[in-house]
């Protein structure tokens, strides 16, 4: 049957708007040849989804696309009626409807309360506007399992049709299965769903495959290949000249598939996954518990599964507080069992990517739920795996092609999403048992410990003569100085520290009094973390276990430290520095009584004792100025310097400046057997004080000078617990002498570095700041904490 009507009316609206056959073809989704055989008559009626993309390219309002489609109706087939045999057919017999054109592999059931992705799916939606035939857009959603992959690519489908005129088909490829879908059964189903007849399907992939480039070169067509095993189960069901889009999804990334685009589909943020949480069981359950949905998402990780998991569990008890459910949650240990609902389970879509991995890459996974922090390393990995370094390697790249890893945007480490975290720790309690699971942490916390004293001793400007430094483990991968020392303490901070407080556990104790030594000087350059108080606390007991009077008072000085300058805890400094004293004095060492007095007077300052600060001060001077010794030399520096600091915040700048004079002559003369780098740190500091006394005596151009040598050689060093008051009080001295513009920005950078070191001056540096701003005049304050305290 042909319509002329139709062909009529369709040339008059394309020739009416100026549009070429191609132009329209374009516009429309659809290939020139079957647009002229439309217009000539020689096609049956379009269908309704033809003539809504003709419709929608010729900008047609509602009325004439009404019309064009009433034309198009009267040249479709009609069915025969079918009437039921005389002896059962009554009056009220009629013609059956007709039957609804489909094909096997229809899209599942979208979403209705899909949530987000809208950066993602706008990013389809433009692949689909602009899609040019000649490179067929194909799209892979991969990611961890839970991520919502499949739901995405299935709501992404449906909101896309009305681009793809000719249809839309999927097809589960079975990925997950011990025997994925073969490219050449999928082919069949495909070849049969777009109309070839079953005789006319080729028997072998390659003519399967170029049997459906084929049909495809025509047909504007969406193709979803969901839960791909790999790349070479796609590549032969992929378009090649075609208007077509193929949407893939996969929990491995199929890395190796070329020339496709990538949508990130990461996890949803807490108000996205509140906003799931909400579209399941209504805004008034949730607005109810506020607090508690936006807990609920946290403790679901903000996993789209886990999140509606928890949703579907609340649906189906309507009368169920979600506190409640928060409360359940909360329990690490039995997270995974609650995370369940129906045949829903976090569990078992984790499983399902796991047993997928062969045995090392099983064994790499359960074991790197021991190492502790947010990340990890390939050579914790392989420590802990009890695997060569470059197989863990391999394994953890392949964790994170399977969506089981998450890998650092920068460096080269690894972490886990918390759920997944719980499930390795299930599989490793399950699989490896209590003693390979206690060998393989005890091997891998040796390790660690014997590479963290081996760095941090490389910061100990002044090594003992008659001791050895630790050999590091593997020196072919140890850092090399400084700054590669620096970078890998840092990196593997949470390793070491929680190895350490396992080694005093298990009674390693000279190993913890080790490791604690060398970390002394490495601690002086990250006074901001709060972790150095356990770390001496942890020796302070091991020389207790072993009767080490004199390693007990070292290490309780130690500990004053640190509740001095990174707990600011001064009650607790003050009882560590006595203690210190007393272990000191019966082990005889004299340089340990010199240290406890400073610490103690440190202590004693903060809490606003000064003049009994600045006596045991003066006490700890010249009890070190008795003694010889390169070691007592640099204690003593550290005394004097002290001193000096509180006569001037008492107001005796004068006798300070002398104090810091008396340093100074000591730094030039130099120390017998300690390296020109200390010395010119201990120099750095007593030219901070000296700058700081001038600027308290009102001589403001000779303080800038000084300060700013401190500053730059404490940057230099990379010590920013030292260079940031320091820059704080070069602020302060431009300041006093007008130079606005540039004391806003160094007070500016000041101030925000030590909001991040949890430095107290932080409150000190806003207040200039605001003096800034308000360009009134300051009272000078040239605090500066002490090195020792």
């Amino acid at each position: 049957m042909s319509n002329g009507g139709f062909a009529a009316r369709l040339h008059a609206l394309r020739t009416g708007a100026g549009l070429s056959q191609e132009e329209l073809a374009q516009a429309a989704g659809m290939s020139v040849r079957a647009l002229s055989d439309l217009e000539r008559g020689r096609s049956r009626g379009p269908q309704r989804r033809t003539v809504q993309a003709l419709a929608t390219a010729l900008g047609l309002d509602g009325p004439a696309a009404a019309e064009l489609e009433h034309t198009a109706s009267l040249g479709r087939p009609r069915p025969r009626p079918r009437t039921r045999p005389c002896s059962e057919a009554g009056p009220a017999a009629r013609p059956e409807a007709p039957p609804v054109p489909h094909h096997p592999l229809q899209l599942p059931r979208d979403l209705g309360d899909f949530t987000a992705r809208g950066f993602a799916l706008n990013r389809l939606r433009a692949l689909a506007e602009h899609l040019d035939p000649a490179h067929p857009p194909v799209v892979v959603v991969s990611g961890q399992p839970g991520l919502g992959k499949t739901a995405f690519a299935v709501h992404a489908a449906h909101a896309l049709t009305p681009h793809f005129p000719h249809g839309q088909y999927a097809i589960d490829l079975r990925g997950m299965d011990p025997r994925p879908t073969p490219p050449r059964d999928a082919l069949a189903r495909l070849l049969r769903a777009l109309g070839a007849a079953g005789n006319a399907i080729p028997t072998t992939t390659e003519d399967r495959s170029g049997l459906l480039r084929s049909l495809l070169r025509d047909r504007r067509i969406l193709l979803l290949l969901d839960n791909a095993a790999d790349e070479n189960q796609v590549r032969p069901l992929l378009s090649g000249h075609s208007p077509s889009l193929t949407l893939i999804t996969s929990r491995n990334a199929l890395a190796g598939l070329e020339a496709v685009h990538r949508p990130e589909l990461a996890l949803l943020r807490r108000e996205e996954a509140v906003e799931l949480l909400t579209r399941v069981i209504g805004a008034e359950r949730v607005s109810r518990e506020s607090q508690a949905a936006r807990d609920l998402a946290d403790l679901c990780g903000n996993l789209p599964l886990a999140v509606r998991i928890a949703a579907q569990r609340l649906a189906a008890r309507p009368g169920e507080h979600l506190a409640k459910l928060v409360t359940q949650l909360a329990e690490s240990t039995t997270r995974l069992d609650t995370l369940q609902a129906g045949s829903l389970q976090v569990r078992a879509a984790f499983a399902l990517s796991y047993r997928q991995l062969p045995p090392p890459t099983r064994t790499v996974f359960r074991r790197a739920a021991l190492a502790a922090g947010p990340d990890f390393s390939p050579q914790s990995a392989a420590l802990l795996a009890g695997l060569p370094l470059r197989q863990a390697a391999t394994c953890a790249q392949d964790l994170i092609d399977a969506g089981l890893l998450q890998p650092h945007p920068t460096a080269d480490r690894y972490r886990f999403h918390d759920l997944l975290r719980l499930f390795a720790a299930e599989q490793l309690a399950e699989e490896d048992g209590p003693e390979h699971t206690a060998g393989a942490q005890n091997r891998a916390d040796l390790w660690t410990l014997h590479r963290a004293t081996a760095a941090a001793q490389l910061f100990d400007t002044a090594p003992h003569p008659d001791t050895s430094p630790t050999p590091d483990p593997d020196p072919a991968t140890a850092p090399a100085d400084h700054e590669q020392a620096r970078v890998w303490l840092e990196a593997e901070k949470a390793q070491w520290l929680a190895a350490l407080g396992r080694a005093q556990a298990r009674g390693l104790h000279q190993q913890v009094i080790d490791t604690a030594e060398a970390m002394h000087w490495f601690s002086d350059r990250t006074s901001h973390w709060e972790a150095w108080a356990q770390v001496f606390q942890w020796a302070v007991d091991s020389a207790r276990a072993l009767g080490s009077r004199r390693d007990e008072a070292v290490h309780l000085n130690y500990l004053a430290w640190a509740y001095n300058m990174c707990l600011y805890d001064h009650t607790a400094a003050l009882t560590c520095a006595q203690a210190a004293l007393v272990a000191a004095c019966e082990s005889a060492d004299q340089l340990q009584i010199g240290w406890a007095l400073g610490y103690a007077a440190g202590a004693l300052h903060r809490l606003g004792r000064t003049d009994e600060s600045i006596a045991w001060l003066r006490e700890a001077a010249d009890h070190l100025g008795q003694q010889t010794g390169a070691e007592s030399r640099l204690a003593e520096l550290t005394a004097l310097n002290s001193l000096g600091q509180q006569l001037r915040q008492t107001g005796r700048a004068q006798e300070a400046l002398a104090i810091h004079r008396r340093s100074e002559a000591i730094c030039h003369t130099g120390v017998p057997g300690k390296p020109r780098e200390l010395i010119g740190l201990y120099l750095a500091v007593t030219r901070q004080h000296i700058g700081n006394d001038l600027a308290a005596l009102n001589r403001w151009n000779e303080a800038e000078h000084l300060l700013r040598y401190a500053l730059t050689h404490f940057q230099a060093a990379q010590m920013p617990a030292w260079s940031e008051p320091a820059r704080l009080d070069l602020g302060i001295v431009l300041l006093h002498l007008n130079r606005h513009h540039e004391a806003h920005t160094v007070l500016t950078t000041a101030h925000e570095a030590l909001v991040r070191l949890n430095n107290p001056r932080s409150s000190e540096a806003a207040d200039h700041l605001r003096q800034v701003h308000l360009n009134g005049d300051i009272a000078p304050d040239a605090r500066q904490s002490p090195p020792w305290a």
